[in-house]
């Protein structure tokens, strides 16, 4: 088995580091072809400071484990992580675009006057990728897998300083236990200003065993609501509301509600 630890050194990342191709370095990109026509197993171990693109490596390594920039106890983190005497559980901060033209990338972007849709060429997409992110915010792996059943709201109909609960069950579909980080956010399609696609308003992190299920039940207040309008003024406006749960910000399941 090989183990590629590629990436980035410290120096290039931070202020004045800026680089006009994210993905990894020629050199290295070759490097890891060879590795690969060995026939060798190989897992490729990133240590950089920011997204890379990588799209050909996702096709073709069959393991990745984005390290970041580690500490002086790197090496006994991703050993424990690589021989499975931990399972990882971390989720990606930021999103990781295809290729440097999808920059700039973020889970809480504004709509546009003509959202994609794959049957009308007239929307906005690219003709050379798809639209959507190679690994978006939230997203992660593990040694085990989970599903996620639909949300479900204790109400669909709320007045003013009214409390919501929303609840999902979550399960360990596979073979070994894992912690699974459960996320929920919320869109505010109709507003006085634009508002975003969706927002994270909470996460609860779980240990399950295999085949094990359990409820995680988040409460949402007006106060999850509120935004700076057009007066700079913090507040919330009545009106339709769609709350997301699911393993990351594309991976998501709906219920909606209406807040008076």
């Amino acid at each position: 088995m090989v183990v590629a630890i590629l990436g980035e050194v410290a120096g290039w990342s931070g202020e004045a580091t800026s680089r006009s191709d994210i993905g990894l370095p020629l050199t290295q990109k070759r490097m890891l072809e060879k590795l690969l026509k060995t026939g060798k197993p190989v897992i490729l171990v990133l240590i950089n400071g920011r997204p890379l693109t990588l799209t050909w490596e996702d096709e073709n390594v069959p393991a990745i484990v984005e390290a970041w920039a580690p500490g002086i106890k790197a090496g006994n983190a991703i050993a424990d992580v690589l021989f499975g005497d931990y399972n990882p559980s971390g989720r990606l901060t930021m999103s990781f675009p295809r290729n440097t033209g999808q920059i700039p990338v973020y889970y809480s972007h504004k709509n546009t006057g003509r959202p994609f849709d794959a049957r009308n060429k007239f929307t906005s997409k690219y003709l050379d990728i798809p639209n959507e992110l190679l690994y978006p915010f939230g997203y992660g792996l593990s040694y085990t897998t989970f599903e996620y059943d639909d949300p479900v709201a204790d109400k669909t109909e709320l007045k003013g300083d009214d409390k919501l609960k929303v609840t999902v069950t979550a399960s360990n579909t596979g073979t070994l236990p894992g912690e699974e980080t459960v996320q929920l956010y919320i869109q505010d399609p109709v507003a006085t200003i634009s508002r975003p696609v969706k927002e994270l308003k909470g996460f609860r992190k779980v240990y399950l065993n295999p085949g094990e299920k359990k409820e995680v039940t988040f409460t949402i207040t007006t106060d999850d609501l509120k935004f700076y309008n057009a007066n700079l003024k913090y507040v919330w406006e009545p009106g339709e509301f769609i709350i997301f749960t699911g393993p990351n910000s594309r991976d998501v399941k709906q219920v909606k509600v209406n807040w008076k």
